[in-house]
């Protein structure tokens, strides 16, 4: 049976509709997950929206809505945004779903039997728009005196009775996490600030609301809902099964990756092993903190009028192409800017003018010269097989940066691999060996077909309907597991009688919208 892998992205908040930093993060987490089953691994892939808290119980409010109605409309936003990026995921988990309150709840009862949760009143800021608390001397001042929470975001007095979790108790058993697996916190940058946190003490965590009722009940304590952290985090263990599906939980837990924006490290690296420790369960192998994506430089921000959302990009430019570009363009971990011109400049010069031109001048002459039928051997030359080599190493290149979640420097090591192909092409010339020596075209244009399927099953990830297309035209099989050389595939191929149609562009050049130009 294959390894399992469980990945899985932060469940979106739905009080608005998604923006580019949900479609990006929801990118990278299907290319690993793509990139993983083609690797063998049994993946389980898991997004959604969280959907409980004072914030969205608010919004629903202003909007003269039912909290529930408000939360199926807007998550439906987040799971109509995954279809449209082509999301491969297993489960699109809601917090609203019944077996995630038993979750939920059954987590909350192991913390308690541990000892960690107790009764008592809390006084103290808190930010609505962040759903967290916050202690006085991490608070900055913002105009007027007013006290902001370290994201900017206004925080209010909260007085009222509340459970506690102990998470003073975890400061040193986080630590020793932290150094005994240093892979933990990834990138390192985002461990370090963890790390200062940590070690700058840690305060018992109010971890429950009596304000609102829009949450998981807390077992045997009317009139108390959970801290809408307590419930979202556990959503990944929902998915794996728990508490009810033990072989699912042998199977998939501890997860592998959970994959989340930097602004949610602390919850994620902090308050979620503590609370996984309390209720005895094993934590998961790593937490990725990708940065943030600007607009042009700058924050989007809708007084400055630069929120785009991912409806407009895949309108414009279509989903491969937004896909392609956010993997290749932002280096994962920092913060990575996008704009209209760049998404052009950027595709244009790698998809359509080098893979993809390389793709519709190879199968194009084939089906123009040879009535589509797959080239023969031919009279080879060392040429051929040292640019296979090529190939092999950019596609290894590309597996091993994957592996380390480097999807960028993965990319740019694919592209070597799409530049040695064109300069092959170029110096090979079979438009010419067509009249002058019909023995090597036939063996210059049977490498060329072998390099392509090379290379389309190595980008799978990043633009699966793209190079799933390119893969269509030479009549490749099965995407996931495929091996990348497989010289045993061309021949089977041409001894099938297999004929190349003549191929339409599959990435045609993008132009820049009008209202971009403008």
């Amino acid at each position: 049976m294959a390894d399992p892998y469980y990945i899985t992205t932060a469940i979106h908040y739905p009080n608005g509709r998604p923006h580019i930093g949900h479609a990006y993060e929801m990118i990278a987490a299907d290319a690993i997950a793509r990139f993983q089953r083609q690797a063998g691994r049994d993946v389980r892939f898991q997004t959604g929206t969280d959907e409980h808290g004072l914030k969205m119980a608010q919004t629903a409010r202003a909007q003269g809505m039912e909290t529930r109605a408000f939360a199926d409309k807007m998550s439906s936003y987040f799971s109509d945004m995954a279809s449209a990026l082509n999301i491969s995921y297993d489960r699109f988990i809601r917090t609203v779903e019944a077996d995630h309150y038993t979750a939920s709840q059954t987590i909350w009862r192991a913390m308690q039997a541990s000892g960690d949760l107790y009764l008592d009143r809390y006084e103290g800021w808190y930010s609505v728009r962040d759903e967290a608390f916050y202690d006085e001397k991490e608070l900055v001042d913002g105009e007027g005196g007013q006290k902001l929470s370290p994201q900017g975001t206004p925080v209010e007095w909260t007085a009222e009775e509340t459970w506690f979790f102990r998470l003073s108790k975890y400061q040193q058993p986080l630590l020793d996490l932290y150094a005994s697996n240093p892979d933990f916190i990834r990138p390192e940058s985002r461990r370090n600030e963890v790390l200062r946190f940590v070690e700058g003490g840690l305060s018992d965590l109010s971890v429950s609301r009596t304000s609102f009722d829009w949450g998981v009940p807390v077992p045997d304590s009317p009139g108390h809902v959970m801290y809408v952290w307590v419930d979202a985090l556990t959503n990944y263990l929902t998915g794996a099964g728990y508490p009810d599906d033990a072989a699912m939980m042998a199977r998939y837990w501890p997860a592998d990756l959970h994959l989340i924006g930097k602004d949610i490290t602390r919850f994620h690296t902090v308050y979620w092993p503590a609370f996984l420790m309390s209720a005895n369960l094993p934590l998961p192998r790593q937490v990725f903190a990708h940065g943030f994506l600007l607009h042009r430089g700058e924050k989007m921000s809708k007084s400055l009028g630069n929120v785009v959302g991912p409806d407009e990009l895949i309108d414009a430019f279509g989903v491969d192409a937004v896909r392609y570009f956010l993997l290749r363009e932002v280096s994962f971990g920092q913060d990575g800017s996008y704009s209209a011109d760049a998404i052009v400049t950027r595709v244009n010069a790698e998809l359509a003018n080098s893979f993809g031109n390389l793709a519709q001048r190879t199968l194009s002459f084939i089906a123009k010269n040879l009535g589509g039928t797959m080239p023969a051997e031919g009279r080879g030359d060392p040429a051929d097989a040292m640019l296979i080599e090529e190939i092999v190493v950019a596609c290894a290149g590309l597996r091993t940066a994957f592996d380390d979640l480097m999807m960028s420097q993965g990319i740019e090591a694919w592209m070597r691999g799409v530049f040695a192909c064109n300069q092959y092409i170029d110096a090979q010339a079979p438009w010419a060996l067509r009249k002058t020596d019909p023995e090597r075209m036939h063996a210059v244009l049977r490498t060329l077909v072998r390099a392509i399927r090379m290379l389309a099953i190595a980008i799978l990830p990043v633009v699966p309907n793209s190079a799933g297309k390119v893969l269509d035209q030479i009549g490749a099989e099965a995407r996931d597991h495929a091996a990348i050389d497989d010289d045993g595939w061309y021949a089977r191929q041409a001894a099938a009688g297999f004929v190349i149609a003549p191929p339409t562009p599959v990435f045609p050049r993008l132009e820049l919208p009008v209202a971009a130009e403008a």
